[in-house]
Formats: structure tokens, sequence, C-alpha cells
């Protein structure tokens, strides 16, 4: 080579082996080389034992997927682009047109939105079932049902469903089970072994998780998760994976890396925070209903107990309330506007706190029977000191008094 720049492009220095850090280097990558064209034939990208194209994984994404499988007690792990997109996923490779999907009532949002808009247009039905009624997700179930949706808690009002008897339901009528594990975070309790010691293995079949709360931490990342522990499940789901293109950047994966080794310093920070003001809001009068699973008074507070042991670290950073049903939506608004260090925003999980308030009667089916009448609030707890927190609430409290 006697031209500078082709000598750059093709400069034959390799840097020595055996270098370890802290973090995981960050490879990026849509070109992958092979030595031969029998490797370039033979390579497998379906079982990571090779790589062939960036959309199928770098060792960056490698080492994300596997720490997540272990984080969450699966087995395999793909990346997508964000949290809906894992629910999107996990649609698009499981339910075929004359399918029916189930999903709770209080399922977050956007998923009832692919299932009303793309999977009705693509002849695949749905239902919704009440969350706090194991009974009446069996009744639902039906020849055609072959996906059931959990959540727990539930998306805004934080109810926890009894999701070892949903479970158990769906194993007995051969149906597969798909968890919105965001709120749990793989920190909870294990979607894989809901009952350790149990004769019977008690799991859901995947697990979808937003990694854009808890695993990033920083507010500044979008990505999804989908874990299983069946091969045959993953390799469906990974097919479809790539059929779609679906990738992510490696420089994002490199930011959830580096903040997943605190995740359970930083949950149980927030779960702390969040129990204390919890509790502090229930003795507002302007709160008629305060909503924690950890709060005795919520709704499936016991089903949380049994699952978790009440166990600090085991209950997330959100908490819902109910203003009183003579306050006004204008008044709701003006007390949101009137927080400081509370941040109207979407998401949760990051360090600086949030708020929104719902319009709940537009997002369930019926209004739920354990919810008092009132405009539902929710606070996401973020890492700022608990006594600013709730002088913060307290000071927006005095413009509906």
């Amino acid at each position: 080579m006697t031209d500078r720049i082709t000598h750059l492009i093709h400069h034959p220095y390799q840097p020595p082996a055996g270098f370890e850090a802290p973090q995981p280097g960050v490879f990026k990558a849509s070109t992958v080389f092979f030595p031969t064209v029998a490797a370039m034939r033979s390579r497998e990208w379906k079982d990571k034992s090779a790589y062939t194209y960036g959309l199928h994984g770098t060792p960056t994404s490698y080492a994300l997927e596997e720490r997540l499988a272990t984080l969450e007690g699966g087995k395999e792990c793909l990346l997508v682009p964000s949290g809906l997109a894992a629910l999107g996923l996990v649609a698009l490779s499981l339910l075929k047109s004359g399918d029916e999907v189930l999903l709770p009532d209080n399922a977050y949002g956007p998923n009832k939105s692919i299932v009303e808009g793309e999977l009705m247009g693509w002849g695949i039905t749905h239902q919704y079932y009440n969350p706090m009624d194991p009974e009446d997700l069996e009744a639902q179930i039906s020849s055609r049902t072959k996906l059931v949706w959990l959540e727990a808690a539930g998306s805004v009002s934080l109810e926890f469903p009894n999701i070892v008897e949903m479970v158990r339901i769906c194993q007995r009528r051969k149906v597969l089970t798909a968890l919105d594990n965001t709120w749990g975070a793989g920190l909870a309790f294990n979607p894989f072994d809901l009952v350790p010691g149990a004769s019977s293995p008690v799991a859901v079949d995947v697990s979808a998780h937003a990694l854009t709360k808890y695993p990033s931490g920083g507010g500044d990342v979008l990505m999804g998760s989908v874990i299983t522990r069946n091969p045959g499940l993953h390799l469906k789901l990974k097919l479809t994976h790539m059929r779609f293109g679906i990738g992510v950047g490696m420089n994002d994966v490199e930011a959830v890396l580096r903040s997943l080794p605190t995740i359970g310093l930083r949950y149980r920070a927030h779960d702390v925070a969040t129990r204390s003001l919890a509790a502090w809001a229930q003795t507002q009068p302007e709160f008629v209903q305060v909503l924690h699973p950890a709060l005795p008074e919520s709704p499936g507070h016991s089903h949380w107990m049994a699952l978790t042991g009440g166990e600090e670290g085991k209950a997330a950073g959100l908490f819902s309330v109910m203003l009183d049903s003579r306050f006004t939506q204008a008044q709701t608004d003006a007390f949101c506007d009137a927080l400081k260090l509370f941040k109207l925003g979407y998401s949760w999980g990051g360090p600086i706190s949030l708020v929104v308030p719902y319009e709940l009667e537009s997002m369930r089916t019926i209004w739920p029977e354990h919810l008092l009448r009132g405009t539902l609030v929710r606070f996401s707890i973020g890492l700022e000191d608990l006594a600013d927190l709730q002088a913060d609430i307290a000071q927006a409290l005095e413009v509906l008094r």
C-alpha cells in the first residue's frame, strides 16, 4: 500500500488482548468482518456463539442481555428500542389472525392502544379482565385465547393483583402469560419463580421490561427488553426481532450497562422515600385515597405482601392519590402546576421527581369498585431529599385550601 489513506483504513495494528476495566467495551457495528467465506456461511447468530451483523448483536449488547436475564431470573433476553417496543414484539411474535389476547383493565395505556389498533386490524381480538378478580380472568379464557398480559402493579392506579393465582390459571388452561415487569424491575419479585420451593414452578412465560425506567435510571435512555426461560419461545421472539430489523444503539446500551450495578441501591432509595411520602399523604384531607402496594389500605396489599414479604426495596417509587371529588379538573391542574420540585413529565425511575394528573375514567372500561371517586394524580419519586419533597407537596396543597 503506497497511499497513506488506504493504509489508515487498512492499518494492521491490533491492540493487545487482555484489557479489563470496570465497564465493558463499547463495540459498534453494522458490518462485521469474516476471515473466510466458510466462516461467513457457518457463523450462527441465534445462540450468541458468533457475530454476523450489527443488528444481531455485538459484545456490548450480548453483555447487557446476559446481565438483564440474570437480574430477572430468566435465561434469554432481547433488546428493543423502548418498553413499548417490547410489548409490541411479544404481540407480533405470539399472536396471529383469529387469536385473542386478554389484558387487565389497568394495563399500560399504550399496550391497550396496540390491541385496539394494530391487532384488531390484523384480525386479533381482545378482552379486558378485572385485574383484581382471578375468576373473571378464567371466565374470559376461551379456545381462541393465546396470550394473557399481566401487570403488577397496575398502571397509574397501582392495584396489586393476585399474580400467582392468575399464572396458575393460565398454566392449567395452557395459555401463555406475559408480564409487564417494569414496576418490579427484577427486584421486587422473580417473575420466573413466583413461589420459591413450589413443587411445580409458578412462572410467567415472558417478561417485558422498559429499561427506560430503573435500569437506565437517568431519564435519558429509551430501551426495552423481552426475557424468557423457554428456548423455543425465545427463538420465536428472536426470529420476529430479526425479520423486523429491530436494533438498539450501543451508546445507549453502554449507558444502561453503566447504571445497572447501582439499580438495587437506587430502587431501594426510591422505595423507602415513596413509602414515607405515601403514608404522610394519607394524613392530608384533600387526598381521599392513597394508592401504593405497601399501604395496608391499598387494593391488593395482601397479594404484594405474599409475593414480597413486605421488605424494603420491593415496592418501587410510585404512588398515586385520589383528590376529593369536590375539586375540579382545573383545581387539580393548578395543584400540579404549583409543585416546584416535582416536574410535569411522563415516565419514572430517574433522579428527578415527576407528577402527572390523569383522567382515569377515560382509561378504564368501568370505574373500579375499589377506587373512590375523584381525580387521580400520580407521583414518581426521584432521589431528592425526602423532607424537601414533602414540603413541596404541602405548599402546593395550599392552592386547594
